[in-house]
């Protein structure tokens, strides 16, 4: 029997720092070539593997295989029944817990697809999940997706869209000894820095979980010389928005709030994702394990299974608001209790 948390020892000790997964898909791809059950494909440093025994249902689950930078604490330490280590809550307790059911679930009462994708953790376009479905979407076709992002064992429903936003503000430029001749760009802030500082957010509740809206300032740019009255500030902005709100009525909100400026820049944008919790797997999973439910405030890549028609949700070890520090961990019990809750949903099937 593996045990789970020397497996994800051995996983934080193969280093895969965005654009640098290939070692870490090669270990995957060996993994699963052993399960004869599963039949697997890759491309560039994305690992799948699927069943293919006929089932009414599938269900896809889904790691990234990168991390961010190292922060000197590349490789794994345990002490008791947690690890420390680079990548070790997010997200390679959730990966080892996958891998563990892949190898162990001969046949399944459900179809399963395993994708363990690279370079989740930088900018969009390098997005392995987002590559598959760009090139190859009949191999992450399915009825509902689980990705194993960190969430203390939780069921975290769907996720909150990010909108990140430049609002330019003219002025005309003038000598500092005499102000009154131009107008300062950078005052123009003021109002709407303080509005932002007192913005309150709604919570709506969206099929039971409460989301949390919630809008920042992130980057202020201005300003000519030492002595000259500027003529231009560009204010960036991110709003973290729930899933009940469309695209189109999250920009008209931040719009209205930033008033009056010049020039808005839609600088970043990705859509939320409903909860979606409705879909018999996905009950039967909370149901069965006793599963606590709860709204995803961040933004991740179930939004893009939502995209595609496949309602999914966040399920993994580890707690979120450790990753990416340095003493991130992840506790042995969390990657036990993923593992067997996706072993009984896919040995016992849909209740």
């Amino acid at each position: 029997m593996i045990d789970l948390l020397d497996l994800a020892a051995e996983l934080v000790d193969v280093p895969s720092e965005s654009h640098q997964e290939t070692a870490l898909a090669d270990l995957f791809e060996s993994r699963l070539h052993s399960a004869s059950h599963l039949a697997v494909h890759r491309l560039g440093d994305n690992v799948v593997a699927r069943s293919e025994q006929g089932r009414e249902h599938r269900i896809v689950i889904a790691g990234h295989l990168d991390t961010v930078p190292a922060n000197n604490n590349q490789g794994a330490r345990i002490e008791g029944d947690r690890l420390y280590g680079l990548g070790a809550c997010d997200m390679k307790g959730g990966l080892a817990a996958q891998l563990a059911t892949a190898l162990a679930v001969n046949e399944s009462a459900v179809d399963v697809t395993y994708v363990f994708y690279s370079c989740e953790e930088v900018a969009a376009q390098h997005n392995g999940l987002k590559q598959l479905f760009d090139l190859r979407p009949e191999l992450v076709v399915g009825d509902v997706a689980l990705l194993g992002e960190p969430t203390s064992a939780t069921i975290e429903a769907g996720c909150q869209g990010t909108l990140r936003v430049k609002a330019v503000y003219k002025g005309e430029r003038a000598h500092t000894a005499r102000p009154w001749k131009g107008l300062n760009a950078i005052h123009r802030l003021g109002r709407v820095l303080e509005s932002l500082n007192s913005y309150e957010g709604r919570r709506p509740v969206v099929d039971g979980c409460e989301y949390r809206e919630a809008m920042q300032a992130v980057y202020v740019e201005g300003g000519v010389a030492g002595n000259v009255v500027p003529d231009e500030a560009t204010l960036t902005v991110n709003l973290r928005y729930a899933p009940d709100r469309s695209p189109e009525e999250a920009q008209s909100h931040v719009a209205e709030q930033l008033q009056p400026y010049d020039e808005l820049i839609i600088d970043d944008h990705a859509q939320g994702a409903m909860p979606a919790l409705g879909h018999p797997l996905l009950r039967t999973l909370i149901t069965r394990n006793e599963l606590e439910v709860r709204a995803k405030l961040g933004w991740t890549d179930v939004a893009r299974f939502a995209e595609h028609g496949i309602p999914a949700s966040n399920f993994g070890a580890g707690d979120a608001s450790i990753a990416h520090t340095r003493n991130e961990f992840v506790e042995r019990h969390e990657i036990e209790l993923v593992h067997s809750a996706l072993l009984d949903l896919l040995t016992t099937g849909v209740d």
